[in-house]
């Protein structure tokens, strides 16, 4: 009975020692996954404040962007005006060379309009080119903001 009791006792003593190791490795495995959860959670508030100041970066590239269509489209009236006026000083200039009266003033103003004729061309040129690339950046950033959604979805998966 004695050796059966001491034989029982080792075991009681193997099953606490087992039992406290388990538990150490419960509470090991609970601060890990507290961590986890922190650093989950600082991770997706990083992210959420990437997405906001890519969404801001969005917003006023779209101003850009609208405001250099108007800019543009601004210029194309204007550029439509200026060639109405040019076409007609240049018949005003035509009728004065049938008549050969005011001919040096014809002349004058023709020049003068087209001289204005393309510096509007060419400020038109520019502002274009630059609404060109509101457009490149507004879609390279509709591409990033594209792969942020896939990250977000592989990390959902992930877990």
């Amino acid at each position: 009975l004695e050796e059966e009791n001491a034989t029982l006792r080792r075991k009681i003593s193997k099953l606490q020692v087992l039992s406290e190791t388990q538990a150490d490795k419960m509470r090991k495995l609970e601060k890990k996954l507290e961590e986890n959860k922190i650093k989950e959670e600082k991770e997706a508030q990083d992210l959420e404040a990437m997405v906001q100041h890519v969404e801001q970066n969005l917003q006023l590239m779209t101003k850009r962007a609208v405001k250099a269509e108007n800019s543009a489209a601004k210029l194309r009236q204007e550029n439509a005006l200026l060639q109405v006026q040019l076409r007609n000083y240049k018949a005003e200039n035509e009728a004065l060379q049938l008549g050969q009266a005011g001919l040096a003033a014809a002349k004058q103003n023709a020049e003068l309009a087209l001289q204005h004729l393309l510096r509007v061309t060419t400020s038109s040129r520019a502002s274009i080119r630059q609404l060109l690339s509101g457009a490149e950046s507004l879609q390279l950033v509709a591409d990033l903001l594209k792969s942020i959604d896939r990250i977000s979805e592989v990390s959902e998966d992930g877990q």
